[in-house]
């Protein structure tokens, strides 16, 4: 099966033939990454430039942490924090794609009807909210589907499995069918590194991502910007794993993987850019083939 390379963002096509960088937005006080955090008009302004002149493609936009531990958010709080940043960037940067990363429906609906977003990623998979997939499904906007068991306070008690990556497969294809039934057209996968698995658990499954879409030739989106696999690994802080984050996206990017969400767009681009020119001059690549027949 060949692997889906486009998504239909409000009537718009995006293709996926090379990958894309998505940079996140987080309208929170309490991030696990200090440097992400915006609060106020001109920081968002400022972030929204920022992403696009260093070549990102999306931007991803939350307003709930879901570290473990943070901070219950009412879904009013959620779009009372939202709301500011999906008016500037409704109003002033129409043709940017924008995701909402919420697990509530009702959140969802609101920032795609009133605000235009284009697609939802939800953390949860509609575990939490069960108005959630069919929302999607009415909605008919790409729907970000990632892997984890519980919810942020008890997703890291959650980590015992038989078979780490065929489990998620499982869960996968399960969730796959059912969002297809209720009318979800364009599904993007995220294994969900970080969440219901331990340090050696997100290098295993990262070792072994293109399992997945093998099964499932979805689009797959990476989100690993300065987590704990990172800097846990190291013994450092969020603030140190800007280096890792670029290896590992780079490892992902060589396993055939479509988007990624990251705090650093430019350092992300450049790993976009140099695994691009690599993969021209792989021994099966259409330029050297070219090359060589003529």
């Amino acid at each position: 099966m060949t692997k889906q390379k486009t998504l239909n963002l409000g009537g718009k096509l995006m293709l996926l033939d090379e990958p894309v960088v998505m940079g996140i937005i987080n309208m929170t006080p309490d991030s696990f990454y200090s440097g992400s955090r915006i609060a106020g008009e001109k920081a968002i302004r400022n972030r929204i430039e920022q992403i696009v002149n260093e070549g990102g493609k999306m931007v991803d936009l939350g307003a709930y942490s879901s570290r473990p531990g943070a901070d219950v958010v009412s879904p009013e709080e959620e779009m009372n924090r939202l709301r500011p940043a999906l008016q500037i960037l409704r109003d002033e940067y129409p043709n940017l794609p924008v995701s909402v990363d919420t697990f509530r429906g009702a959140v969802a609906a609101e920032c795609v009807e009133q605000y235009g977003a284009a697609i939802i990623n939800d953390i949860s998979g509609g575990q939490i909210d069960p108005e959630m997939l069919p929302t999607a499904g009415r909605l008919g906007v790409p729907y970000i589907l990632m892997h984890m068991r519980g919810n942020p306070q008890t997703m890291q008690q959650q980590t015992e499995y038989q078979h780490l990556t065929a489990e998620i497969i499982d869960y996968f294809v399960e969730k796959v069918d059912y969002l297809r039934a209720l009318g979800v057209k364009d599904i993007i996968l995220d294994p969900g590194f970080g969440f219901s698995k331990n340090l050696e658990q997100n290098y295993e499954l990262m070792a072994q991502m293109e399992e997945i879409t093998a099964v499932l030739p979805l689009p797959l989106l990476v989100g690993i910007s300065r987590k704990s696999m990172i800097y846990k690994f190291f013994g450092t802080t969020p603030q140190e794993a800007l280096n890792g984050t670029s290896i590992l996206n780079t490892y992902s990017l060589m396993h055939d993987v479509d988007i990624l969400r990251v705090h650093d767009v430019r350092e992300a681009v450049e790993c976009v850019r140099i695994t691009q020119l690599l993969k021209q001059y792989e021994p099966n690549s259409r330029i050297i083939r070219s090359e060589r027949q003529g």
